[in-house]
């Protein structure tokens, strides 16, 4: 499978009031294209850092990151990014936050007519259709974040970069967005990257879960093959024992291996 980002012999500083501080200290890996890779590991080791870089909202101390075989110098519709925070405006509606991305992107290339068929169907694919009127301040967490998610895919990316997406929502609304985002990778076979705090979540989503070494000077510690058949059913994946294999892999790495006082 062709990889689609390489990330090599990365690292990153930053300087702080007690000097110079190494977030990311060597980090090389590759994503694949179509898979959905996790990213786990205990706060301040990196996770977000790294993400900024693929997105290209910094770049690397040293080391150079590739999209596509081409390096990453700033952000491209290519890549978009869905944070915790849906960052939607708040004046707009559902519709009018995602036509803008559409047209920042599709100016050029798609006519006023084709742009709104574009919207209608991605505010479809994430089922919020029946909400384009409304503003954010009109909609739950969940529906935000569906919102946020349709502005991103609207781009036509390549790769989705999603920080800790659903962090901030209830277990309910949460297992709903998972499983919507599940739907819409089996559909478009976009590249996930996904942040995590939660192992189920990374062993349900993804086909690879990479777990982060403890900051500063945070590195690949171990990357996971999650061998689960797709598509997954979470009621299903409760009785099956390499789930619980793989979940206990994950949290002997965070529990045991990356242990913190």
């Amino acid at each position: 499978m062709q990889n689609i980002i390489q990330v090599q012999n990365v690292n990153q500083r930053f300087n702080s009031a007690q000097g110079e501080f190494l977030a990311l200290d060597n980090v090389s890996f590759s994503i694949r294209q179509g898979e959905t890779l996790s990213l786990t590991g205990h706060s301040g080791c990196g996770k977000s850092t790294l993400l900024n870089l693929i997105a290209g909202l910094t770049s690397p101390s040293e080391g150079v990151l590739l999209c596509d075989n081409r390096e990453i110098a700033g952000p491209g519709p290519e890549r978009a990014v869905v944070f915790q925070n849906h960052s939607l405006l708040p004046w707009l509606t559902a519709y009018d936050n995602v036509a803008l991305a559409v047209g920042q992107v599709f100016r050029n290339s798609m006519s006023k007519a084709e742009q709104h068929e574009w919207i209608l169907h991605n505010l479809e694919l994430v089922q919020m259709h029946h909400a384009l009127d409304k503003r954010p301040g009109e909609l739950s967490g969940g529906m935000k974040q569906r919102v946020g998610i349709a502005r991103a895919l609207a781009m036509k990316p390549r790769v989705l970069l999603m920080d800790e997406p659903f962090g901030a929502l209830d277990a309910l609304t949460r297992a709903h967005l998972q499983d919507a985002v599940m739907s819409i990778q089996e559909k478009l076979n976009t590249t996930i990257v996904l942040i995590t705090h939660d192992v189920d979540e990374a062993v349900l989503l993804s086909d690879r879960v990479m777990m982060m070494t403890n900051g500063p000077a945070a590195t690949v510690g171990e990357i996971m093959e999650v061998d689960l058949p797709r598509p997954r059913s979470r009621v299903a994946l409760a009785s099956e024992p390499r789930y619980h294999q793989l979940r206990q892999q994950v949290l002997h790495f965070l529990y045991e291996k990356q242990s913190v006082a």
